[in-house]
């Protein structure tokens, strides 16, 4: 699929998460020191760049892992400017390791890393197929959004994404769209529940002429060609709107 997208003319970037391999934070009990448990997350990340670097490559993709923590060995440091020149060569770029440092999720990485390469939209990939009021495996009552505002996911304290996370892309009025990882697989198209800036109320959005399922963690649409997508300038249009009201 990422090669579709490639093939389109979407420049893609990934960031992938660690916690297959590590939730130290979670799991020691408050016994190891916070700092070391999410430089180990990190490192996990790193890991599993490489392994979705590696798949990339057999299937004929492009690809270039930058990494938020030195480790030149084995991948190369992240500069931005570098980044964006992979992209606009139509290499997909992987981003290792984070922020760089602890206390910050993957999450956050994502919006930050989305937000320097002036990403369009991000894909949120999710083991869940949507955003709620409240976990739907616990609160059988729990309602399913099709279209949330940032201040209302704020307000709910709703964990689709961390709060750092959700204010860092309301306030670069980056779209969120909340993907199932599983169902998306199986899907022919995507209608996402879209996270917007405060004041576009419209409903769900048929993204799946794009990107039908998302690998790792979320996917970083750096630039969608005309006609790519059916309402991909609606994205760019809700954040424009906003600025506009503020300014």
């Amino acid at each position: 699929v990422i090669k579709e997208c490639l093939d389109m003319g979407v420049q893609v970037g990934l960031v992938v998460g660690g916690g297959n391999f590590w939730r130290g934070a979670k799991n020691s009990g408050g016994a190891m020191e916070r700092t070391r448990a999410d430089h180990m997350g990190m490192l996990a990340t790193v890991m599993n760049c490489l392994a979705v670097a590696d798949v990339c490559e057999q299937k004929g993709i492009p690809v270039r892992v930058q990494t938020a923590i030195e480790m030149r060995a084995v991948a190369e440091p992240y500069i931005r400017s570098r980044a964006i020149r992979h992209l606009e060569k139509g290499r997909v770029v992987i981003f290792g390791a984070g922020t760089g440092n602890p206390y910050f999720s993957t999450d956050t990485a994502a919006v930050l890393r989305a937000a320097e390469i002036d990403a369009d939209v991000i894909l949120l990939a999710k083991n869940i197929d949507g955003v709620y009021s409240a976990d739907p495996k616990v609160d059988p009552k729990a309602v399913k959004y099709d279209t949330i505002t940032y201040d209302d996911v704020l307000a709910q304290h709703l964990q689709v994404m961390d709060s750092t996370a959700t204010s860092l892309s309301m306030d670069n009025k980056i779209p969120v769209l909340a993907l199932n990882e599983l169902v998306m697989e199986q899907a022919e198209k995507v209608h996402a529940p879209c996270i917007r800036p405060a004041r576009q109320k419209t409903g769900s959005t048929d993204f799946g002429n794009v990107m039908r399922h998302v690998p790792g963690t979320c996917i970083r649409v750096a630039f969608v060609p005309e006609g790519a997508a059916a309402h991909s300038q609606e994205y760019l249009d809700a954040g424009k709107t906003e600025a506009a009201h503020n300014a």
